[in-house]
């Protein structure tokens, strides 16, 4: 029988895979459409970029599903096929998945705001991220993966939902930008209070992922690994995106600097590494030779 990924995690360093929307884009994705509605239209594509990041050495990939909440399907008319395609993007990870890997059922922020900036309460959200929850969960994923929040409460509002889905472990990245004050959420949260209020309601690892490029992660990392003793998690942008002269779209942070950082992370606590914005299988292949010493 596998290990848990809970029990993988505390035996050895665990790889995440990287981007989906930069593989998506790299195979036609249109612009203006949502990638969610790939996982039943295109579903082969989405499977093809799961088996790439397999294949480059992740022992877990992310569903195609950051933005599957019904609050943001709702803004492209979808909001009616939310446990469709939940559902759907969790077969096809699982399907993709072989023996003794992982899938992480990926649950990205509303786009919305909380009460009083915004117009939704606390518990609208969470009933949002149960449902999508559920849905990832019935699909077959091994772990709910709540990422890139920018408002620790809305984040604690997916953490609940999350948990109150299913008996799935429950994983939480956030976002932090690197300010004058230190390293704080768009929204003023700190690492300290985010790190402290995440635990205290249950996440069974935390991390960061997005804005930050692999150097700058590892001056988050340091701040962050004295403020719990969770399993830490760490997914790094690849730079910011460059457009060329040719109209291409590329990552500010070529792949040789991107890696030179990897050894620092895991050497201050991260335990779950992978990458974020403009990483693809090729940065996962050469992360999974810098962590393990071997070619996956």
């Amino acid at each position: 029988m596998n290990p848990s990924l809970l029990e993988l995690v505390k035996q050895r360093t665990v790889l995440l895979d990287g981007a989906m929307g930069t593989e998506l884009m790299a195979r036609g994705l249109p612009q203006g459409t949502f990638p969610e509605e790939w996982n039943t239209e295109r579903p082969e594509v989405i499977k093809e970029v799961h088996l790439n990041y397999f294949g480059a050495g992740s022992d877990v990939v992310s569903t195609n599903s950051f933005g599957g909440s019904r609050i943001n399907l709702a803004n492209h008319n979808l909001n009616g096929r939310t446990v469709e395609l939940n559902l759907a993007a969790a077969r096809l990870a699982r399907e993709a998945a072989p023996p003794g890997k992982y899938v992480a059922g990926s649950i990205g922020p509303t786009g919305k705001f909380l009460k009083p900036l915004g117009e939704f309460t606390e518990a609208e959200f969470e009933e949002v991220f149960t449902e999508q929850a559920r849905a990832l969960a019935d699909g077959g994923a091994d772990v709910l993966l709540v990422e890139t929040q920018y408002d620790l409460r809305e984040a604690l509002c997916a953490l609940r939902g999350a948990r109150r889905a299913s008996g799935l472990p429950v994983f939480v990245t956030m976002t932090f930008n690197l300010t004058r004050r230190g390293y704080f959420t768009t929204m003023g949260d700190s690492v300290a209070r985010s790190m402290k209020e995440l635990e205290k309601e249950g996440a069974q690892a935390v991390g960061a992922n997005c804005s930050l490029n692999s150097e700058q992660m590892t001056g988050l990392v340091k701040v962050m690994r004295p403020e719990t003793g969770l399993p830490l998690i760490a997914q790094a942008n690849a730079g910011k995106p460059v457009l060329s002269s040719g109209g291409q779209v590329t990552a500010s942070q070529g792949l040789e600097d991107y890696v030179r950082f990897v050894p620092d992370l895991v050497k201050y606590g991260v335990n779950i590494i992978g990458g974020c914005c403009g990483t693809d299988p090729i940065y996962i292949k050469a992360i999974a030779q810098s962590v393990f010493g071997r070619k996956p």
